[in-house]
């Protein structure tokens, strides 16, 4: 039951489309309090095998996923938590959403997304490409040599490499790879972007995505002779596809059209801020806007965003916008291209079946019956270090090419040994990024998580203890939905800025993991050798994990492919 609400209350709703699902969450303006939320799953998932209706075959490494599915989460998710909430509609003032990123489209220039136009659905290109597509990798380090090789001050910016996983790596490959598919696209938008597009009816672009994803600096995207220089006819695609005036985060972009109004259940004519980033915008919520203060958005992969007080180059990381997470400081992002993923996926292949059934028994799910069965080991008891590059990495390589490794297996070695070495690894390489941002000259005073990972506590005890700092929990347990909110706020004008909304409206518990000095001291010595591993595999001149994954794919793009596609 929800007790009935005061008569001047107001209300805003935020919108975070994730990987797997997008969910919706109600919110209090005066301070926060989330009062109905509601996910839902994307039917098509990530489609990674195979196009929906043709059944188009897709290559290695590919991501895609259904425009469809994205706006079903505003006809499905914003009504019920609405409906959770007991608010009455006419009480909201605004809404604002947030997308993971990279996750770009082509489309017309009235939007329509070229996957639902009939005369290019069956092409793999005209799909949006997720932000874990990672087949532009050649594109990407051409992208970078040619950068370096002609000087491009912009390059540095990136930490010296631009990702595959972003828009110019993609659009390029599109180029390359299906040059009609390029030539019927008449904008190249972030999916962040297009929400807003279909909310508002109108085309708006904001700082963030752009800043980080679509290499905006100093007012202005990379000049035509570079462009033309990766390929002639890639000259113009800044000016016609992606050109177009910067919204700042928090500002009100438009209103609510009467179609998404009956999508949604809200009045049409409110307030829609600015698209944002899900790790960007989760930061109001978590309280981690000052200099200094690390938010690690942990769930499938996990993203580090950082202000700063000065503009700093430093090697390996996704970027730095000025005003890229709140106006006045420079935002600093780096990451990691799996994390939770990577405990899915053993979970998928390393517990027999009596692990499943002692979990069943115990009324657990897996993750807390590996977690309660290695939580009591001395740290480095299982022997193993593992590289948590099953999906690439982000930071600080930049290398989608990279995969992942396990060394110290032995025929001792039980399930729940390699699941801590991995939620280890997953900590080392949150150490290495830590160390980049301090060496390359910004602060971290203070590390802060939010997402589903903060649930787990041997996860956060681990962080604590590699990263010898005491670890910080956001309270929401919908970090970027509720960051949205605050957005959402300020673009209705109910907050004068997004500082004053966080203050207001965000929630954090600071220090609720302390590092222990023993443990601390343990994985000091383990960290040498991940390190050890580190620049061997990524650094080094043995390319062995790029050989083994030519290998792979010439194999793959020989072989018929499954009829199934990895939905969830």
């Amino acid at each position: 039951m929800t007790s009935p609400l005061p008569d001047s209350e107001s209300y805003v709703v935020g919108v975070d489309f994730g990987t797997l699902s997008g969910r919706a969450v109600v919110v209090r303006v005066r301070d926060g309090e989330e009062l109905g939320s509601a996910v839902h799953v994307y039917p098509h998932g990530v489609i990674e095998e195979r196009l929906p209706g043709s059944g188009a075959v897709l290559p290695p490494d590919w991501a895609l996923q259904h425009p469809q599915d994205w706006l079903e989460v505003l006809r499905v998710a914003v009504p019920a938590a609405l409906a959770a909430s007991g608010v009455d509609p006419a009480d909201v003032i605004g809404i604002a959403t947030d997308f993971t990123a990279c996750t770009v489209l082509p489309t017309l220039a009235d939007g329509t997304p070229l996957a639902e136009v009939s005369e290019w659905a069956g092409r793999p290109h005209a799909w949006p490409k997720l932000w874990k597509h990672h087949a532009a990798q050649g594109q990407a380090d051409r992208i970078n040599a040619l950068a370096h090789e002609r000087g491009e001050k912009w390059i540095a910016r990136y930490g010296g490499k631009i990702s595959a996983e972003w828009q110019y790596a993609k659009a390029l490959q599109v180029l390359e790879e299906d040059g009609v598919v390029y030539d019927a696209t008449e904008r190249w938008i972030e999916a962040a972007d297009w929400i807003v597009w279909q909310l508002t009816g109108t085309e708006s672009r904001n700082t963030c995505t752009a800043g980080y994803k679509g290499i905006h600096q100093d007012g202005h995207y990379p000049d035509e002779d570079y462009l033309a220089a990766l390929n002639p006819a890639f000259a113009d695609f800044a000016r016609t596809r992606l050109e177009h005036p910067l919204a700042p985060l928090g500002s009100r972009v438009g209103s609510l059209t009467a179609t998404a109004a009956s999508w949604t259940g809200l009045p049409p004519g409110i307030a829609v801020a600015a698209g944002n980033v899900d790790a960007h915008v989760a930061a109001p919520a978590a309280r981690a806007i000052d200099n200094g203060q690390l938010l690690a958005i942990m769930g499938t992969s996990t993203c580090h965003v950082l202000n700063g007080a000065t503009l700093a180059e430093v090697p390996g990381i996704c970027g730095v916008v000025d005003g890229g997470i709140i106006n006045g400081s420079y935002g600093y992002e780096a990451g990691q291209s799996a994390v939770g993923d990577i405990f899915a996926w053993w979970l998928r292949q390393g517990p027999p079946a009596h692990y499943q059934a002692e979990a069943d028994t115990n009324g657990e799910d897996l993750h807390q019956l590996l977690t309660r069965k290695s939580a009591d080991q001395p740290v480095g008891a299982h022997g193993l270090i593992a590289l948590d590059w099953m999906n690439g990495n982000r930071s600080t390589l930049v290398d989608h090419h990279l995969s992942g490794v396990i060394i110290g297996l032995t025929l001792t070695t039980r399930p729940e040994d390699v699941y801590r070495a991995l939620l280890e690894s997953t900590a080392y390489g949150t150490r290495t990024i830590v160390d980049a941002l301090e060496q390359g000259g910004v602060p971290v005073t203070e590390f802060i998580v939010t997402g589903g990972l903060k649930k787990n506590p041997l996860l956060m005890q681990i962080y604590a203890d590699v990263l010898r700092r005491p670890v910080s929990l956001a309270q929401s347990e919908q970090g970027p939905a509720l960051g949205s909110a605050i957005h959402a706020a300020v673009a209705a004008g109910a907050h004068p800025d997004v500082r004053a909304a966080a203050a207001a409206m965000g929630r954090v518990q600071r220090d609720a993991y302390l590092p222990d000095p023993a443990r601390a001291d343990a994985y000091d010595a383990l960290f040498a050798e991940y390190r050890l591993l580190h620049e061997h595999f990524g650094t080094g001149a043995d390319k062995q994990l790029h050989r083994l994954r030519a290998i792979r794919n010439t194999a793959l793009a020989a072989a018929p492919a499954p009829i199934r596609n990895s939905e969830a």
